[in-house]
């Protein structure tokens, strides 16, 4: 309880200082869990809002309450202090950006993750499932042991998008090879405990996987150092790790967090900004495997056909990659 006071404390004399100065349009970025650091999710976050202040003229805030109860609390001090754009980095701020964003009907807000209701709320809405499908084909025929892995963080829907999405690409790829599911728990808390990952992976990889994707923000770090220690495959997400372990990491499926936080700040700045559902998929750019200096020799060019082949059609509608969990989970052929 002292803490929270503490926060509270801190929060209104940090911000009423930021309010003393003077800005065309004032940003308030809230983080989750681990915040900036995690090398992933809240790092494309901060770095959209970091290009904005670097190129537009405003003034960035950013937050990171050290416990969900204080998420609520961020966002109106904000919004009292008038500020132009609320933004919250992932799906724990749906329900308090419902209450907040209705009692300041005048302020906009974004959520990254889901869906919220009122009608000042930029819902930024990730495809990521058609990316992890990506990652799948690459998984399925790289694999050597006909083992792949997935490791991710809290065991809730958005997450578990990811791993539909890397089953049908694998299954459509090869229906042959075995892939192995972890979650480090239920709670937000499951995104930032990379020893807890760090030991599924290990488990995974010492019975045979020689892939894994982790979908788990910070916590992807302890697989990381499982990728690194058993001399395995890792793929990477939310943000480009290629160079984290050159020769291992055989792509990233980035979400355009970094694109769709700055363009969120761009349109306040420039009096476009409306609320409602944003969709950012393979087809509108936001979703995308990435080849780089890092990882280019892992991937030859039968590998990086095959996996544009399959690109061109889930953008062209002729594969439905799947987000939520049926008796195949495969993709459906239109």
């Amino acid at each position: 309880m002292k803490k929270f006071f503490l926060f509270l404390t801190i929060l209104t004399i940090s911000l009423a200082f930021i309010d003393n100065v003077t800005a065309t349009v004032k940003i308030g970025l809230i983080h989750n869990v681990r915040g900036p650091g995690d090398l992933s999710f809240s790092d494309a976050a901060h770095n959209g809002a970091k290009k904005a202040e670097k190129k537009l003229n405003i003034k960035l805030t950013e937050i990171n309450p050290a416990q969900n109860a204080e998420y609520e609390l961020a966002m109106r001090r904000l919004a009292k202090l008038k500020y132009d754009l609320i933004i919250g980095v992932g799906f724990v701020f749906k329900e308090p950006m419902n209450r907040v964003a209705a009692d300041y009907p005048n302020v906009n807000f974004a959520l990254i993750d889901d869906e919220a209701d009122p009608s000042n709320v930029a819902s930024l809405i990730y495809k990521a499932h058609e990316g992890t499908f990506l990652a799948g084909v690459i998984a399925a025929l790289k694999t050597e042991s006909k083992k792949v892995g997935f490791v991710g963080g809290m065991k809730v829907p958005l997450v578990e998008a990811f791993e539909i999405g890397y089953a049908a690409g694998i299954k459509h790829t090869n229906p042959n090879v075995e892939l192995l599911v972890n979650y480090v728990g239920v709670t937000p808390q499951a995104f930032d405990n990379p020893a807890k990952a760090k030991e599924l992976a290990l488990a995974q990889y010492n019975k045979g996987v020689d892939v894994i994707i982790a979908a788990a923000g910070a916590s992807g770090l302890g697989v990381l150092e499982a990728a690194q220690q058993t001399k395995k495959y890792i793929i990477w997400v939310d943000s480009n790790g290629n160079h984290l372990l050159p020769g291992q990491v055989l792509t990233s499926i980035i979400k355009g967090v970094e694109v769709s936080v700055y363009q969120m700040i761009e349109k306040v700045v420039n009096g476009t900004f409306t609320g409602g559902v944003k969709n950012y998929g393979l087809k509108e750019g936001g979703i995308e495997y990435i080849v780089d200096e890092h990882n280019k020799a892992l991937l030859t060019d039968d590998v990086l056909k095959q996996v544009e082949d399959f690109k061109a059609k889930i953008i062209a509608g002729e594969i439905e990659v799947p987000s939520k969990r049926s008796k195949k989970n495969t993709p459906d052929k239109k």
